[in-house]
């Protein structure tokens, strides 16, 4: 059975049930098209055979060569992106699992780390070889990597469901450690991409400014803008309750 990563989302059923069509579809296409790779595309951020080619097109731009650090998603179609970072002495940093601790943030600094790069940004690796830090914590980060489900050419980014990548962002956001200037990233698979306006965005959602495939690297409009801090009104109860550092805000602002 496909896990149910929206099961705890909030906002407009109609918008969640169309996201949910879309992704079905483009996990499908992906298994189609033989484009798919352990673990399988259902139910996750789908790893895709050229991962590793779209992190070495990501890794030719411009772009990547200012980074002076990066923050990834922790899935498997971005491991070869959080590598190269690290191997280009690039300072890493990977949101904790579902953002479960008061530290919400791993940290990779290559030049403390005694293994490979391989090996340290790993989803294991991270969690063992990486500092917890918390959201005040953060440097600024010039290169924001997203996963996603699926995405467009004007920057429209569908995820697996939970919200949690845009939550880092807006934790990160509120930190002040992401601003108007910092790029948001994606690797994809060409399945992934879809036509444009197929993909329901709503205030909290992040839009991507490039999108890499192993064939092509797509500059989007930034047709749709960034959220602006936590919306709070589109997290049900049960999401802010397992995330311990929204918890603690969320009393914080009660007691003002």
């Amino acid at each position: 059975m496909t896990p149910d990563h929206g099961a705890d989302a909030g906002g407009d059923p109609a918008d969640l049930q169309a996201k949910q069509a879309l992704r079905e579809e483009v996990w499908q296409a992906l298994i189609d098209e033989d484009a798919a790779r352990f673990p399988g595309a259902r139910g996750r951020i789908p790893n895709f055979v050229g991962a590793e080619a779209a992190a070495d097109r990501l890794r030719g731009l411009e772009v990547w060569r200012h980074a002076a650090v990066v923050k990834s998603n922790p899935d498997s179609p971005q491991w070869p992106v959080r590598q190269r970072a690290l191997a280009d002495g690039l300072v890493l940093y990977l949101a904790v699992p579902r953002l479960a601790q008061q530290q919400p943030f791993l940290r990779l600094d290559p030049a403390g780390l005694d293994v490979a790069p391989r090996a340290a940004s790993s989803i294991k690796g991270a969690e063992t070889h990486g500092q917890l830090v918390a959201v005040e914590d953060l440097e600024p980060v010039d290169l924001v990597v997203s996963g996603c489900v699926a995405v467009d050419r004007a920057g429209a980014r569908l995820g697996k469901g939970g919200g949690f990548a845009d939550l880092e962002f807006a934790l990160a956001q509120a930190a002040g450690v992401i601003t108007e200037d910092t790029t948001v990233v994606t690797t994809v698979h060409q399945a992934q991409i879809v036509d444009t306006g197929r993909i329901p965005m709503t205030d909290h959602d992040v839009p991507v400014d490039l999108v890499i495939t192993p064939d092509e690297m797509v500059r989007c409009e930034r047709r749709h803008p960034r959220p602006d801090g936590i919306a709070w009104d589109q997290l049900t109860e049960e999401k802010i309750a397992s995330i311990p550092l929204l918890q603690r805000w969320q009393q914080q602002s009660s007691t003002r």
